[in-house]
């Protein structure tokens, strides 16, 4: 069968939208199931049938991130193995049906251990995610499709207290983890139906009259998704292989802080998520503008996705992350105090533009500071690493308030920020420095 090219181009677009529409779906699930619980905490704190002491939600939390953590670190083996798309469809489904034991649960520890299946659902939707957006992606488009796509994460955190605030009050917190249960209905039968199977995934298990068939279904040629091999390592080297390039040379330096950064990045998103209404309230504000507040900081995270994504392009995404991540610092000291209501809302949003893309960033840089033979074990693994902060950073919020020092959250959040820039400080430094050795070592050779 015979495709012009102006007809492929165009079905390669419907169907990267497809994707795109599909996965964007699914992130924002994603999102919401992030930001839900800090969004109904401060009523799940007050309610007697369940007897949550700040400490306990804390825990569970972590037990959530951990959860996530689990699921990223699993996510490549199970999509390498059953398919992206199966991956992709497995991971809502089973967070879905946690959401709906969370909405029933009759205890913390059946709450907790629900919200623990659920990160294990969650926590390998977004690599999953780019991958399928990115290998569909229209030619040159990559980075706008995936950074499209990573605002679906944000506009979870807005939708989780937007619900909040239209049900909180008259459904109770169980109403708000039973939606959660929707995508369950609403998204896995559009994705079983519309979303492709990773054509390289098929090609890759050597299916390739089935990536044909999928072709001609789609009006798209197998040919625009074949990629030629990098050449060193590629799919023959071994994990540990790949794991050994990450240190070598300059990036035995640089790799471990960019996993400092990513750990003190995702612990502030977490944290900062779970824990904001509460620490917002502990400096005088009503539930109902502690909760706007959460609103507000994801409406920043999606205009700052876009701001970083350009201001990267110009000057890279590691001077860009320090730079954001030191602005963060400045943005939650400054949210300890009270400030008059429209300030506050400013400082929020500032704040929200700057955290998130900030450890996207990370991810950027992480990419950067690695070539293509080892470049998903790179971001992976940074990845992998800061869930551990995403796990310890709602943990250290409940211990916070539990002693009675909520506010306190602030100036340990912010302490989380400068971390993250002193590990930044030292990849910009050693990347400063590698460049200049390479432009002497090249001015040596050229007078020879």
């Amino acid at each position: 069968m015979t495709i012009d090219h102006a007809g492929s181009e165009r079905a390669r677009t419907r169907l990267a939208l497809t994707v795109l529409a599909l996965c964007w779906f699914a992130i924002l699930c994603d999102g919401l199931d992030t930001f839900v619980y800090g969004a109904v905490l401060p009523r799940m704190l007050a309610d007697p049938t369940l007897g949550m002491s700040p400490g306990a939600a804390g825990t569970v939390g972590s037990v959530a991130t951990l959860g996530m953590l689990i699921g990223a670190l699993a996510a490549g083996p199970i999509a390498d193995r059953l398919g992206r798309r199966t991956a992709i469809v497995a991971g809502v489904a089973l967070f879905s049906i946690a959401s709906l034991a969370c909405a029933v649960a009759p205890s913390v520890e059946v709450f907790a251990a629900a919200r623990g299946v659920a990160g294990l659902g969650l926590g390998g939707l977004i690599p999953t995610a780019i991958s399928m957006v990115m290998e569909y992606a229209p030619r040159g488009r990559a980075n706008l499709m995936v950074a499209s796509l990573m605002t679906a994460h944000q506009a979870g955190g807005i939708l989780a207290p937007g619900l909040s605030m239209l049900f909180l009050d008259s459904r109770g917190w169980r109403f708000l983890f039973l939606l959660g249960g929707l995508p369950l209905i609403l998204a896995v039968p559009l994705m079983l139906k519309f979303l492709p199977e990773s054509m390289g995934y098929l090609l890759a298990r050597g299916r390739v009259a089935d990536a044909e068939a999928l072709a001609r279904s789609r009006g798209v040629a197998v040919a625009d998704f074949v990629t030629a091999p990098t050449g060193r390592g590629g799919a023959s080297s071994t994990t540990a292989h790949r794991i050994r390039l990450l240190f070598t040379g300059s990036r035995a330096i640089t790799t471990p802080a960019l996993w400092t950064a990513s750990f003190a990045g995702l612990l502030l998103v977490y944290g900062v998520a779970t824990w904001l209404p509460v620490m917002m309230r502990s400096t005088g504000y009503e539930l109902g503008s502690a909760l706007s507040f959460l609103l507000v900081i994801n409406l920043g995270g999606i205009a700052g996705m876009l701001i970083a994504g350009q201001v990267a392009d110009r000057v890279g995404p590691i001077p860009t992350a320090l730079v954001w991540f030191a602005l963060t610092a400045i943005g939650i000291a400054a949210l300890s105090v009270q400030m008059p209501l429209a300030a506050t809302y400013a400082v929020v949003f500032a704040t929200g533009v700057w955290l998130f893309s900030a450890q996207t960033m990370v991810y950027a840089g992480a990419a950067a500071h690695s070539e293509a033979d080892f470049r998903a074990t790179a971001v992976g693994l940074t990845s992998g690493i800061g869930r551990f902060g995403a796990v310890f950073g709602p943990w250290l919020g409940g211990v916070l308030v539990a002693s009675g020092t909520p506010r306190w959250g602030f100036g340990a959040f912010a302490v989380a920020a400068l971390l993250a820039v002193a590990a930044l400080v030292v990849v910009f430094v050693t990347d400063r420095v590698g460049s200049r050795a390479t432009t002497s070592s090249v001015r040596e050779r050229v007078s020879l």
